[in-house]
């Protein structure tokens, strides 16, 4: 699985990094961005992060 932000969707509203610090990071621009291929560890914070993302930016991809 790979985890993706779009960059469009994303308003930096940071509860992503609130969520799981060790995968997502907010860039210069105010734009989340994000580890794409985080450690299994970490999957449960990265899809609670998602589904916290009030812009549904984060998508999390199979394969």
């Amino acid at each position: 699985m790979r985890v993706r932000v779009d960059r469009d969707l994303c308003e930096a509203h940071a509860l992503c990094i609130e969520i799981a610090p060790e995968v997502f990071d907010l860039g210069d621009d105010a734009v989340a961005s994000c580890e794409e291929t985080p450690p299994e560890a970490l999957w449960p914070k990265v899809k609670s992060a998602a589904s916290a993302c009030p812009r549904q930016a984060i998508s999390i991809v199979e394969g």
